[in-house]
């Protein structure tokens, strides 16, 4: 399977960065405009609509159309793992439903003094199977304005 991976810095502390990343309002504020992202639910591990902090369990329906164009895309997350010890915390989304064969994004954040190492890295797999697998390397090219504009917005917002 393909990576990608991008780190940034952030002038905000560990507290501040993990609280606005644990919640599905970090999500829709991080997602550019060109995405065209619509929250069409989420629910929380116990089954409850709209959880605060998405934990474990939580759910995200969800459909994007890039650009306008072509049909909605339909997106179903779960948060399969988050942790935070220390001076450091980690959530992952694994998407159940949606375009890709596979994605697995791990959100990583570390504590240096009074900043945070925001790290994002995405294990994928394209649809296509031989074809998908061929042409992934090329995703980055989509990858890199999404992820360039969340890192962006996260220090705009946080610091």
């Amino acid at each position: 399977m393909a990576v990608y991976q991008r780190r940034t810095r952030v002038d905000a502390s560990l507290d501040s960065v993990w609280d606005f990343h644990s919640r599905v309002s970090g999500l829709e504020a991080l997602t550019p405009e060109w995405m065209h992202l619509r929250i069409e639910a989420v629910e929380g591990p116990d089954g409850d609509p709209d959880p605060e902090i998405l934990e474990p369990g939580s759910r995200i329906e969800a459909s994007v159309r890039p650009f306008g164009v072509g049909p909605r895309q339909r997106w179903t997350s779960l948060i399969t793992e988050r942790e935070r010890e220390g001076a450091t915390a980690h959530f992952t989304d694994e998407m159940a439903d949606g375009p890709f064969r596979h994605w697995e994004h791990t959100h990583r954040f570390f504590a240096d003094g009074s900043e945070t190492v925001v790290d994002d890295r995405v294990v994928y797999a394209l649809p296509l199977g031989a074809l998908g697998e061929a042409v992934a390397p090329l995703a980055r090219v989509g990858f890199e304005p999404m992820f360039r504009f969340r890192h962006r917005r996260t220090r705009d917002l946080l610091e």
